[in-house]
């Protein structure tokens, strides 16, 4: 097996025992990244001779016994994350040159546990979009079908793991941003609880909801990565003061004294049959591995969709706003007044989605409709956040599909963005409340287009969704499918 075909796991073993160095196995992700980007294009930033850099230091690590969990493992990391000495866009052009002098907590994070940064992965313009076609530096595609989306708005780290284009990488999830593409790539992918990652140099959407997570080839090197990212950090006020357990620990193979709830509303009309299909066996493995299941009800989940696109634009319209062309960031230098070079600037800078969000959020907070909109979609939220806790109440997770079909054709929802807003209906409500979520591959379509299942758990049940998702892994037998790229 060629090195950039790795797990974690297996690489682990191999870096530490000597078999091979640091420098080869970035050397065959780069290999393999020559080969296929042209096909895929998952990233905006390479630079070969700073990964190289990197490895030759975990080289020294590993030989002296110093590396940490990490040492020597070619992750990508999402283009929202702050990198220092290395660009960081936000699938923008209003940050085309930004060059962030301080590394994102998650990204020091990985560095301390000796990871070797492979690039920067392609995303949906400031993590706005549910296909990852709104990118000023071209669209990722799916790794399985070419000429279909890889999900947004992780998209282009989605795709890299699925065409081992990475060992494995970091998403960001605000609606379902790791899990959709992960379901649409094959991939896992893991949205933490709020807080549970730190925030500290992700570029922000909506502050309320975005939170960094894992997409790996499998589940045991998703607790891997758990383990390195996770933690609190006192720059960012809103993590959470937690211990850390060993994720590795959750992955027993039996899910006896389990309850899983399946909640009524995730399969209602509109879900895909094929989709549907795929879960259903996924729910009938998980019962194999010893879980109860039993129907649940998550009344206000049909709101999610509405209340989402109320609070996270009016977010982004206030996170955004320091993108005006004066500290940093593209800026138009023929506008004659200062009120002129800030709208040249963020007209020229921001792409159509971004604009739209902004002007929609905008609206929401402005004088005399901030009740109606952003003060009612917060009161929604609340009703949700109740169900979840009701549901939790009589189950320990949620199973149910992660999107309502599986990847579909490029441009096909280019021109209408209402209904590329509704694939998120069955992730956007685990954000608004701040649970963890995952994504888990379950099935195939008749196309041959992945399918995944979603688990979700209330506030800090990582373990249990890590424990499920492994014991569906291990019977399904799905990691070990790649897609065909030759």
């Amino acid at each position: 097996m060629e090195l950039y075909a790795s797990s974690i796991t297996d690489l682990q073993k191999r870096l530490h025992s000597r078999e091979v160095s640091a420098v080869e196995a970035a050397t065959s992700v780069l290999d393999r990244i020559a080969q296929v980007e042209e096909t895929i294009n998952a990233y905006i930033t390479l630079d070969r001779d700073q990964t190289l850099t990197q490895a030759e230091a975990a080289d020294r690590q590993l030989a002296d016994h110093s590396g940490g969990a990490l040492c020597g493992i070619p992750i990508a990391v999402k283009d929202v994350l702050c990198t220092e000495g290395m660009r960081t866009t936000c699938g923008s052009k209003i940050l085309n040159s930004f060059i962030p002098p301080y590394d994102a907590t998650v990204v020091e994070k990985l560095k301390t546990a000796g990871a070797v940064i492979i690039g920067k992965a392609s995303m949906d313009e400031f993590a706005m979009g549910s296909a990852n076609e709104n990118c000023a530096y071209g669209t990722p595609k799916n790794p399985w079908a070419t000429n279909h989306i890889c999900g947004g708005s992780s998209g282009g780290s989605a795709a890299a793991v699925a065409a081992d284009e990475c060992i494995a990488s970091l998403g960001s999830d605000t609606g379902g941003s790791i899990r959709q593409p992960a379901s649409h790539c094959g991939v896992v992918g893991l949205k933490p609880t709020y807080g549970r990652v730190s925030r500290f140099g992700l570029v922000a959407f909506a502050s309320s909801l975005d939170q960094v997570g894992p997409l790996t080839k499998n589940v045991s090197d998703c607790a891997i990565m758990m383990n390195a990212i996770c933690g609190h950090d006192p720059r960012d006020s809103t993590s959470l003061k937690q211990e850390v357990p060993d994720f590795t620990t959750a992955l027993k193979n039996d899910l006896k004294g389990m309850t899983i709830g399946i909640p009524e509303e995730y399969f209602a009309e509109g879900l895909d049959p094929e989709v549907e299909k795929a879960v259903r066996n996924g729910i009938t493995t998980l019962e194999e591995a010893g879980a109860k299941t039993i129907s649940v009800s998550l009344p206000h989940t049909k709101y999610g969709v509405a209340a989402y696109y109320l609070i996270a634009p009016a977010e982004a319209s206030s996170n955004l706003a320091r993108f005006d062309g004066v500290r940093y960031g593209l800026r138009d230098t023929s506008a004659d007044t200062l009120q002129e070079m800030y709208c040249k600037s963020r007209s020229q800078g921001f792409g159509d989605e971004v604009k739209r969000r902004i002007i929609i959020g905008t609206y929401a907070l402005s004088s005399g409709y901030y009740d109606a909109y952003y003060k009612k979609a917060s009161q929604v939220r609340t009703l949700i956040i109740e169900d979840y806790k009701n549901a939790f109440g009589q189950c320990d997770l949620l199973a149910s599909p992660v999107t309502p079909t599986p990847a579909w054709a490029l441009g096909a929802k280019s021109d209408d963005p209402l209904s590329a807003y509704l694939s998120d209906a069955l992730t956007i409500p685990n954000n608004l409340a701040g649970l963890p979520g995952m994504s888990v591959p379950c099935g195939f379509s008749a196309a041959g287009l992945p399918i995944g299942l979603q688990l979700q758990g209330p506030h800090l049940a990582e373990e249990k969704l890590l424990r499920a998702a492994f014991n569906l892994e291990q019977r399904l037998g799905l990691s070990e499918r790649k897609p065909n790229l030759t």
